[in-house]
């Protein structure tokens, strides 16, 4: 087995380094202190080619592999995890259009996402109905002319304070998973009430929640057939829950990076702090969980890639690795005292911005439930 990244994948994720180092790292302190991104902070992510990573070639994208993505995200969460989400948004919704949607809709969509002038977010999640997305009630009704009309709430939508368009999930038909249908929805709609969340970690990144009054959408704006957009979306979760997991892995990893230097370089009782067992065992502990997360969520993105079925491995990930993530992260806290603990250096906002990964697209449970489903079949399984 050849764990070697290809020169396309060491360009790409060198690349996006040196953007990060100098456009993401500086500034994401602010971003985070402010509750909100930078005025022209997305347009540069897609600017420097983030938000194209994995929308086709033939619609103005780079056409990239899901381990590109991966690698790519990888860079960009050691930096600021916040910033991943609007492009990871990108790739998910991108790869549900491309696969449900028309050409005429790929053609007309996917070069705004590409560009980054398009800011998607995912439009799933209710008050009353987050893991058992299949329930959702926010009705799309016959419109007269021939289109529908939203109405209803959801919420927990990140980036949802500042997208510009929306893959909104609804009901048309009848109870159950069957019943839900995507539509394309711009949120400029004065009929889109949107409020901000405010949040423990990822203060940038602008959940918030959305109320519909009668939206109207054409037609044109559904994607894929009707009763199909559930089934589409739990597929495009296969693909960010590997994702989430290698943005986790960096972020804590940036953390453990800087405990283990500062055992190197500071003293206690006469000696590296890294001589005492108490001290670097657990580093190591934590350092050997990450490297196995990494690459299970490798091994997810590498089967997609391959046109294999990667349901099992990426929701093993999902359901394991932010929470070894965000054990990690603490203990590279605690490992630095009080110079951890102070909010002047990153380790607390990794901390908090982490917890977010094991919320964000399925819990612990619900991806437990599709590995069980997957290894004992469902007449067998919760």
């Amino acid at each position: 087995m050849d764990f070697r990244l290809d020169e396309t994948q060491q360009a790409v994720a060198a690349k996006v380094a040196g953007f990060v180092a100098d456009r993401v790292a500086p500034v994401a302190a602010g971003h985070d202190r402010a509750g909100r991104f930078a005025d022209g902070f997305l347009t540069e992510l897609g600017d420097a080619g983030l938000m194209a990573l994995g929308v086709p070639v033939a619609h103005g994208g780079d056409g990239h592999g899901a381990v590109t993505v991966g690698l790519a995200l990888e860079e960009l969460a050691r930096a600021d995890i916040t910033a991943c989400w609007p492009v990871l948004n990108a790739a998910l919704i991108a790869g549900i259009i491309e696969r449900s949607g028309t050409p005429e809709q790929q053609a007309a969509w996917l070069p705004g996402i590409a560009r980054g002038r398009s800011v998607v977010a995912l439009v799933l999640t209710e008050p009353g109905h987050g893991t058992d997305a299949a329930a959702i009630e926010l009705a799309a009704d016959p419109d007269r002319g021939g289109g529908w009309l939203l109405e209803g709430t959801k919420t927990s939508i990140m980036a949802g304070t500042f997208a510009t368009h929306g893959l909104v999930f609804a009901r048309t038909g009848a109870e159950g998973a069957r019943g839900i249908t995507a539509f394309y929805v711009p949120l400029d709609d004065p009929r889109i009430r949107r409020t901000r969340l405010d949040d423990l970690g990822n203060r940038a990144g602008g959940r918030a929640t959305l109320e519909f009054d009668r939206v109207p959408v054409p037609a044109s704006a559904m994607v894929g057939r009707p009763g199909t957009g559930f089934v589409g979306v739990m597929r495009g979760f296969d693909y960010s829950r590997a994702l989430i997991g290698l943005m986790a892995v960096a972020a804590a990893g940036a953390s453990l990076d800087e405990a283990l230097e500062h055992c190197r370089t500071r003293t206690s009782f006469g000696v590296p702090l890294g001589h005492h067992q108490g001290v670097s065992f657990p580093l190591v502990d934590h350092a050997t969980r990450l490297r196995a997360g990494r690459l299970l969520a490798l091994e997810a993105l590498w089967r997609k890639d391959s046109g294999l079925d990667h349901r099992t491995e990426a929701n093993m990930v999902k359901s394991w690795v932010p929470s070894a993530a965000v054990e990690a992260a603490q203990q590279a806290l605690l490992t630095m005292g009080h110079l951890g603990w102070t909010t002047g250096r990153a380790f607390e906002r990794r901390l908090r911005d982490l917890i977010g990964t094991q919320i964000a697209d399925g819990t612990i449970n619900a991806t437990r439930l599709v590995v069980a489903r997957q290894l004992l079949g469902r007449d067998s399984s919760p």
